[in-house]
């Protein structure tokens, strides 16, 4: 890449709110070369809803990176299988959201865009087209070549990995094997190396259970399973505090001098979050081949087409994988 990176940003849910929130990006000038893959004709209808004089211009690869200036955007097209309407989502339209998702990862994957922006997808919606699927992580994952990915919220110098995901909360003390927490752990450090510029990340691991287990009496998950795991973690020097308390691993006296927070499931971790930076905070995949982020809402339908849906958090996406490529970039020259 050269020092102008190149993101691919996907357009998402067509009845959502993601094609209107790129439209408003593309109404400032950016620092990063912007490639909107979507419809296009979906886009210019949801900029002029806006009030968005945006001028579309057909991407080909071969094009030299420049910042994307105010009212230009450049374009990949996947067109919709059937015209969209704000707030009624079609199932006909779920294979166009998931070729956005392949052709953006291609990109990043083959080195033709340096990172991967998404807009929110409605994981319901492509259920209902027939089409088996769990959300963005876990098809990034398989589009990657299976690699154990980490979803990590980011919200100014504060951030929350998880060690599960989307999953029932019955379901979390099975999935927390020492395989899998030991295999996220090297993720989150890896990639705050990699990513993130962190050359000693400091990360604090919390407990599953109230007051982390309370020496086994509110459950055994830390003693036989995180407590090993991190034990044999920081015999290759690597530096982790825990498991520690949930409910204390986020105040103010606990977060000063943590490069990250590891919380056990959904929402221990991401309603601090959201708390902190709701609207402005990053989504970012971890453990993956390429660099991608994401926004920290969903696909609002209720606000679909009125432009009043706050574009923050995907402009803080776009920033953030702009930087972070670059990040990465400068530690390959420097190796």
């Amino acid at each position: 890449m050269s020092e102008i990176p190149r993101v691919a940003v996907t357009c998402g849910e067509p009845a959502g709110i993601g094609y209107e929130l790129l439209a408003l990006a593309a109404s400032k000038p950016q620092t990063a070369d912007l490639i909107a893959i979507g419809d296009p004709e979906l886009l210019r209808e949801r900029a002029a809803l806006c009030g968005v004089d945006l001028d579309l211009r057909r991407w080909t690869p071969d094009q030299p990176a420049a910042p994307s200036p105010a009212g230009t955007l450049k374009f990949d097209p996947v067109p919709l299988a059937r015209p969209a309407e704000p707030g009624r989502p079609d199932p006909a339209n779920a294979e166009a959201v998931l070729e956005t998702i392949r052709r953006g990862t291609q990109y990043c994957v083959d080195g033709t865009c340096d990172a991967l922006a998404t807009a929110p997808i409605h994981k319901g919606v492509i259920n209902d087209a027939g089409v088996p699927f769990s959300g963005h992580t876990e098809m990034l994952s398989e589009l990657t070549g299976g690699a154990m990915p980490v979803m990590m919220l980011v919200a100014g110098d504060l951030r929350v990995a998880l060690a599960t995901t989307h999953m029932p909360l019955r379901q979390v003390p099975e999935a927390l094997t020492p395989q899998r927490l030991e295999s996220i752990i090297m993720a989150l450090h890896s990639d705050l190396i990699d990513k993130f510029a962190i050359a000693t990340p400091r990360i604090v691991v919390t407990g599953l259970n109230p007051h982390a287990g309370e020496g086994g009496h509110l459950g055994r998950e830390e003693i036989d399973t995180i407590i090993p795991v991190l034990e044999r973690l920081r015999e290759t020097h690597m530096h982790l505090t825990g498991p520690v308390p949930a409910d204390t691993a986020f105040t103010p006296q606990s977060l000063p001098g943590t490069d990250a927070v590891l919380a056990m499931y959904h929402d221990q971790g991401l309603p601090v979050v959201k708390h902190v930076g709701f609207g402005r905070a990053v989504n970012v995949t971890l453990g993956l081949p390429i660099v991608r982020t994401s926004v920290d809402h969903g696909t609002a339908f209720d606000l679909a087409g009125t432009c009043r849906a706050d574009g923050g958090s995907l402009q803080a996406a776009i920033d953030l994988a702009a930087d972070l490529a670059v990040r990465r970039l400068h530690q390959q020259r420097n190796r």
